[in-house]
């Protein structure tokens, strides 16, 4: 069993911040079972799921119903409340809770939908939780040694070229079934065939039908399954509603409800102190990059999902704004990635699959931007610096570096 030991270390951080902390994530990431690990570290703890019609009835009849917990010790009990959201009121509900409870319990909120809040004005429960996202595998959290984000940002072409085999290993691995833990850990491609057909019809069918309105439910499919192919592109929205015969507006709430159930993700363009970048459709991604075409686009996308893990986590730690986009200029350079800090840029970052050669655009633009830069290559055994580069510039194979993202 993987303990998640980054995001326990993460939940411990938040909770003594705030009485009541959000968990999200998408569906089989692994939340009840990271959850029941932090539980484990309680003398005295509390699970509820509001998927369990006994426990369902015991809200509605004793909203107040954890204050029955057998107590071991004296401690701070911890309360899970798990899938809570589904609750008609539950945003009223957690509000008392917390203004009620929130100096004698700890309390984790988890779930896979609707979960992911803003904290806005009119919003009951604005200032009273703070939200971390738990994410699939990645080869980070799995091959990589803890450092923070203050000593990658010093420095983040550093790289330790270690553990070389096994690092290649879970790469190509996430690459073939993806990082969702248990097509990961099972490793089979049968079964990983069967979980994901299941995995989109049940996001599609059962969670985002339970929650949200959609006519065109077979439409929302076909849309979900055009996408894999186009991973790292562009979307052309008027395009693909005229591909599916759907409006404009319903490609783009569509989109929005992927993300918001953590199937996809889109990255805008970067159009700062660049005079003459392309203002253009943002790019999408899978949280599941195995789904993505094999070759190139998959090992883009498995990039950007070890990115867009980071960028998040950053965030949710409070270490930083953060955001994660592609560039793009009208003269046709192009980058990947590129990671900005309170929307100055960082870091840019380039995917080739098997070009050690660096590339031009991602020089050119580098010089342009004055940041680091580093060239993604997935083959084994690449570690290239170019000499004398300011700002200085590296090429790669990807599961080195990527290891030691933060």
């Amino acid at each position: 069993m993987k303990t998640r030991a980054r995001y326990q270390d993460l939940w411990r951080r938040l909770d003594a911040l705030k009485p009541m902390i959000f968990m999200a994530g998408p569906r089989q990431a692994g939340k009840t079972t990271l959850a029941r690990q932090i539980a484990g570290g309680f003398a005295n703890q509390l699970y509820f799921n509001y998927d369990i019609p006994e426990d369902r009835q015991r809200l509605v009849t004793a909203p107040h119903f954890y204050e029955d917990l057998n107590r071991r010790d004296a401690s701070r009990p911890l309360v899970v409340l798990d899938e809570i959201h589904k609750y008609h009121d539950w945003k009223n509900y957690l509000k008392g809770v917390s203004d009620r409870d929130g100096a004698h319990y700890h309390f984790l909120v988890s779930g896979s939908g609707r979960l992911d809040l803003r904290q806005k004005g009119g919003d009951s429960l604005a200032g009273r939780y703070l939200l971390f996202h738990l994410w699939p595998f990645t080869l980070a959290e799995l091959m990589g040694r803890p450092r923070s984000v203050s000593d990658f940002l010093a420095d983040p072409l550093a790289v330790e070229m270690t553990q070389a085999k096994p690092r290649r290993q879970t790469w190509e691995h996430l690459a073939r079934w993806g990082g969702f833990p248990e097509p990961f850990l099972k490793g089979r491609d049968d079964f990983y065939t069967l979980w994901s057909r299941n995995y989109l019809k049940q996001i599609i069918r059962e969670d985002i039908l339970s929650l949200v309105t959609v006519q065109k439910v077979g439409q929302m499919e076909l849309l979900m399954a055009l996408l894999p192919a186009k991973v790292g592109s562009p979307l052309a929205l008027h395009h693909l509603a005229g591909d599916l015969g759907v409006s404009f507006d319903s490609i783009k709430s569509w989109l929005e409800v992927f993300e918001a159930f953590f199937l996809t993700f889109r990255l805008a363009p970067w159009t700062r102190k660049l005079a003459r970048a392309i203002l253009k459709e943002k790019k999408v991604y899978l949280l599941n990059p195995a789904l993505a075409p094999k070759g190139g686009a998959r090992f883009e996308n498995q990039v950007a999902v070890e990115l867009w893990r980071a960028v998040q986590a950053w965030n949710d730690m409070g270490a930083g704004d953060f955001s994660l986009h592609y560039v793009r200029t009208k003269d046709g350079l192009e980058v990947d990635f590129l990671i900005a800090e309170q929307h100055r840029p960082r870091l840019l970052v380039e995917a080739k699959q098997s070009t050690a050669e660096p590339a031009a655009a991602l020089v050119k633009l580098q010089h342009l931007l004055q940041v680091p830069a580093v060239q993604l290559v997935n083959q084994p055994g690449i570690h290239r610096h170019a000499p004398g580069a300011r700002p200085p510039f590296l090429v790669i194979s990807a599961e080195h570096w990527l290891a030691g993202l933060p």
